[in-house]
């Protein structure tokens, strides 16, 4: 076996961890409440911890925390250690089901957007069972989600979770419609591809405007840009390959899909794109990229910039998410197959994720905006700030003939021909990738352009 296949989330209290340390029945009733949403109760949360607990310690743990993600952009945790006094002046290693399921941070000094009054301080954090915990140098993080004394959401995660059980909800009761039985669950799945640049720290260390805001504020322009067009897909430098084989191996260990690095346009530009999984894992998964990426860096004398726009005359750096539908039996919502004109279950789902992005088409752009992506999107890059969808003439000529109420022909699967008797036949795609569309359908998912490199 590999070292890669050994490691890879040697630090996450994952699933099968779980088969391996927990009872059957307790086991089971997680996975339950996992897959289901079924309540948890505290019995099996007492069980489930110490479990937790002597599998992190075995792992250096001598603390956990709460790990949430606040409305500042970034995660926040709070340290309490496992240890509790004995009566013989000693101390054991104790961790219980309340500590799991719930903590009360001060939520006094976190953003709110104005949900509560000056005064209002109690916070508390719930469990997420949903995204594993995992350890991060010597502390047990309990993914969780973080809301008011009244209920209000003060955080990114919990949104979110409300936002995918709707549409998990609906999305089951139109397959239904459908005659389909055998779904339980439909979820959204995301893949963000995560750009960044590198400079060298030395350099950065000169620089207190990119110190204090992640971006040059003035001086001359680079005596080498973009022009050439030989950065993107280069050849990666050494020091920079040596960067990226540390973060592959510290991403794999949390049981993060790190699958594609390349260069990206501008020079010092690079890019890391996951394997996609469920929209919540990877929102906590991107959240410990960009601070595992920002960590690495400084070992290797360099400084991971985050920033969409941190120098002028080049491109700056985004976050494409890669948004598709699926059901627990495996099935892309999203994809038309070979007869997307006959589809109707496919067509059914695509049309409303358009009438979504017509209407709510401002909440889309309020998501994405930032002082960063407003200087990268405010320029000339692509895509502009303006929503739009892009489907392809194959899906486009279908729904104007729905529309039209009007015949659609079968058409055979196009064979791509290079003019090489050599190379390889294969398929061609249904579409083209438009980079100009924010919102663009690229074959059975659809990809969200709009976003700046370090929000999530």
């Amino acid at each position: 076996m590999s070292k890669v296949t050994e490691e890879f989330g040697s630090m996450v209290f994952n699933d099968a961890t779980m088969k391996e340390r927990l009872p059957k029945e307790v086991y089971r009733s997680l996975q339950n409440t996992i897959r289901n949403g079924k309540h948890l109760n505290l019995d099996i949360a007492n069980v489930v911890a110490n479990a937790m607990k002597d599998w992190a310690i075995e792992k250096g743990a001598t603390h956990f925390t709460h790990w949430f993600q606040p409305m500042t952009g970034i995660t926040a945790e709070k340290h309490d250690s496992f240890i509790s006094p004995t009566d013989d002046g000693k101390i054991i290693m104790e961790f219980s089901g309340k500590e799991l399921v719930r903590g009360e941070p001060d939520a006094s000094s976190f953003p709110s957007g104005g949900l509560r009054a000056t005064f209002e301080a109690r916070g508390y954090t719930a469990w997420d069972p949903t995204s594993y915990a995992f350890v991060k140098e010597n502390t047990l993080c309990i993914p969780t989600a973080f809301c008011s004394y009244g209920g209000e959401a003060l955080d990114k995660k919990t949104p979110l979770l409300r936002s995918m059980e709707v549409l998990g909800k609906q999305a089951v009761r139109v397959l239904r419609l459908f005659g389909n039985t055998d779904v339980t669950s439909v979820k959204t799945t995301v893949g963000p591809e995560q750009e960044y640049f590198l400079v060298d720290e030395e350099l950065y260390n000169k620089r207190p405007d990119l110190i204090y805001t992640g971006r040059t504020l003035l001086g001359a322009r680079a005596p080498k840009g973009q022009e050439l067009d030989d950065h993107y897909f280069g050849s990666i430098k050494p020091r920079v390959k040596a960067f990226m084989s540390d973060l592959d191996d510290e991403l794999w260990k949390l049981g993060i899909l790190a699958k594609t690095e390349h260069n990206e346009v501008a020079p010092a530009q690079h890019e890391l794109a996951p394997i996609f999984s469920t929209t919540n894992i990877a929102t906590d998964h991107n959240q410990l990229t960009m601070e595992i990426m920002q960590k690495v860096a400084r070992k290797h004398g360099l400084v991971c910039l985050l920033h969409e726009k941190p120098f002028a005359g080049v491109n700056g750096s985004g976050k494409h998410n890669n948004w598709s539908i699926s059901t627990n039996t495996g099935v892309n919502l999203l994809d038309p197959g070979d007869t997307p004109f006959e589809n109707a279950q496919f067509l059914l789902f695509l049309t409303a994720v358009i009438k979504a992005v017509d209407e709510y088409q401002e909440m889309m752009r309020i998501s994405v905006a930032s002082a960063g992506n407003d200087h990268r999107l405010g320029a000339n890059e692509a895509p502009p700030a303006v929503v739009s969808i892009f489907l392809g003439d194959e899906l486009m000529e279908v729904i104007e003939a729905i529309d039209n109420d009007a015949a659609v022909s079968s058409k055979e699967a196009e064979l791509m021909r290079i003019g090489v008797h050599i190379l390889p036949k294969f398929p061609k795609d249904s579409t083209d990738r438009n980079r100009t569309s924010p919102f663009a359908f690229t074959g059975n998912k659809f990809e969200f352009r709009m976003l700046g490199s370090s929000v999530s």
